[in-house]
């Protein structure tokens, strides 16, 4: 195969992928838009987390729910729980790999407030810990991940929600967690800010 047909490739299996998902969950994405932004109204925050490849996802959401997204608005709460490196160095050392975003639910959730947490790996043990921590506290949590959603969506509650990318190669869940993640922050603006368009 030459260099230009596996290009075309990844971009034809992107697309296959990214209209596979439109089908399984532009419903799930509108119920996840409409339970951040009730809990944003209701002057909670959204807490986002992502293991390993995911994390920079994770601080990407989070700044622009804060910062804004397309449109002018308010500053949103949002926080991303794999921003601050001296918090998480503790927890990682620990043996105990599930202490590193719990730690910081623990401190800074609080019922009503949403967890967002983004993963390729269905049974990442720092999200599953989260997920758990999140879940003490009286969140909800709306869980990115892909292939059958493993242990992460096991872990979930029934009031929870499961955004499972239909892919099992991590570029393609990772494309679309990001397409997720731009359909929140458009989909939350629009509705804060009654946008039609």
């Amino acid at each position: 195969m030459n260099l230009i047909d596996r290009i075309s490739h990844q971009f034809e299996d992107n697309m296959r992928t990214a209209l596979e998902a439109l089908e399984l969950l532009a419903a799930p994405i509108a119920g996840a838009v409409e339970l951040i932004t009730a809990s944003l109204l209701d002057n909670g925050k959204v807490l986002v987390c992502g293991g390993s490849g995911s994390a920079g996802d994770a601080r990407r959401f989070a700044a622009q729910l804060v910062n804004g997204f397309e449109l002018e608005r308010p500053a949103l709460a949002a926080m991303a729980l794999s921003a601050d490196t001296s918090t998480l160095a503790p927890a990682s050392a620990e043996l105990d790999p599930q202490a590193a975003f719990a730690r910081q639910i623990a401190v800074f959730g609080h019922p009503g407030d949403i967890l967002v947490t983004l993963s390729a790996n269905s049974g990442s043990a720092r999200i599953l810990g989260a997920i758990e921590a999140a879940h003490e506290r009286d969140m909800r949590v709306i869980a990115l991940t892909g292939a059958d959603g493993g242990r992460i969506a096991e872990a979930l509650d029934p009031a929870d929600i499961l955004l499972c990318a239909p892919a099992d190669r991590t570029a393609r869940i990772q494309e679309l967690h990001l397409l997720i993640l731009h359909c929140l922050c458009d989909g939350i603006d629009c509705l804060l800010l009654g946008v039609e368009d």
